[in-house]
This record gives C-alpha cells, structure tokens and sequence, in this order.
C-alpha cells in the first residue's frame, strides 16, 4: 500500500511539472489591442482616421509596441464623394492579446460574433479585459466617474451606417453638432442581448463635445487594434 501510494504521488508530481512546463512553453502574444488610457481631449474630434491611428501608434510606442502598425476601431459614413470605411475592414485579421497577454478575439469573424466560441457568442472583450495600453482597466458603471463609452461609429456588426443621421461626429473631424455611435468597455454578460452587452454599438452620444461625452458616460476613449 505504501509503495502504491509512492507510485501515485510521484505520477502527480510528474505530471504537474508537465503541465507546468507546458505552460512555461506556451507562445506569449505581443500587445495586440487595448483602449487608449487618455483621449485627444477635443471630444469626438479626433483629427478623422489618421489622427485616431496616430494617436494609437503614439500610445502604444510609450509602451514599446511601436514597431506594430496601429489603427483605430473606428467606422466612417460615405460624404463628400468618399465612401463609407468599416472599422471591422481596418484592424488586421488577429489574434489580438491586451496587455496581460490574455486574448480578446483570435479574428474578425470572433470579434464581431460571427463565431460561437468556447460555448460563447462573441469575443472576449468584456469589463475585465478591456484594459489601456498600460494594462490598467477603464471605469465602468458603479465607478467614479464612469467613462465606459467608447467611440466607435459602428454597428455591432462592426460596420458604418448607411442612413442619413450622422453618428461618427462628422467623420471624427466635429466637437460641435452632431453624434457618435458608444460602446460599453465593461460589458458584463456575454452572448446575451440587451442591456450593458455590446462593446462596440451601444448608443449615440448626447453631442459631440468633450463635455457631451463625458455627460454620456465616457471621456473620448477609443480602441486599438495591431493591424500586422
């Protein structure tokens, strides 16, 4: 009995080693995606697409990923002869990891819950791991203040709007008259509908001015995705 009892705990101490080799072995993903920890101050205007991206490739430069190309999870409405930009479209094919390595969606398809993963429909974006570039999380609902809006400009789907209301601020270029299309960062309950569930297509903004977003819930706050 005690040499079987021997055997048996060197076969556990064998294989929690493996496991925890295994472990040790396991590939860490570079910073793929997080929510920029300040804004560019000027509300919905953020200088359109370019100055979104240049804003995350400054962020995440400070956090040595600057030699990742970064762009803005933001969706754009056809005007002025140019046409509409998903934000689905412009953010690479992933994986993409936050900053404790854990992975919010392995592609396009995932992010947007065109997949059913792990028995959940959707990614894996939620209050816990939409962190800054920093690995620091955003305040939510229950927190002071809370800036879980985050602009987008999307539909869940992750695309533009094609109606006549504006919902991009004028294309990210007006801190004045219009609206911006929000996201909740501390989404809560996966693979439900309704309530604090979706992160990219929530409501509209009251306006879109630094003051309006904040009034609404957030602080100009918008992801970034590593496009390579």
């Amino acid at each position: 009995m005690k040499r079987t009892t021997l055997i048996a705990a060197a076969l556990v101490l064998a294989a929690g080693a493996a496991i925890a080799q295994q472990a040790a072995e396991a590939p860490k993903l570079p910073l793929g995606f997080f929510v920029t920890s300040v804004g560019l101050g000027k509300g919905a205007d953020l200088g359109g697409l370019a100055g979104a991206d240049a804003h995350c490739q400054k962020l995440a430069a400070a956090v040595g990923a600057g030699n990742r190309t970064w762009h803005a999870y933001l969706s754009t409405q056809a005007a002025n002869g140019q046409p509409a930009v998903n934000a689905r479209d412009r953010i690479g094919k992933g994986p993409w990891a936050n900053a404790k390595n854990a992975i919010v969606a392995n592609d396009v398809a995932h992010l947007h819950g065109d997949t059913v993963e792990l028995g959940q429909l959707g990614s894996n974006l939620h209050r816990t791991t939409a962190l800054t570039e920093k690995g620091e999380p955003i305040k939510g609902v229950g927190e002071t203040p809370n800036q879980h809006d985050i602009i987008t400009g999307s539909k869940p789907d992750g695309r533009a709007y094609s109606d006549a209301a504006d919902h991009t601020c004028k294309n990210y270029t007006s801190s004045g008259e219009g609206s911006v299309q929000l996201g909740h960062s501390d989404r809560t309950n996966r693979g439900a509908t309704g309530g604090n569930v979706s992160w990219n297509s929530t409501h509209g903004s009251r306006g879109c001015s630094q003051e309006n977003l904040i009034s609404t819930g957030g602080a100009g706050y918008f992801y970034c995705f590593a496009t390579n």
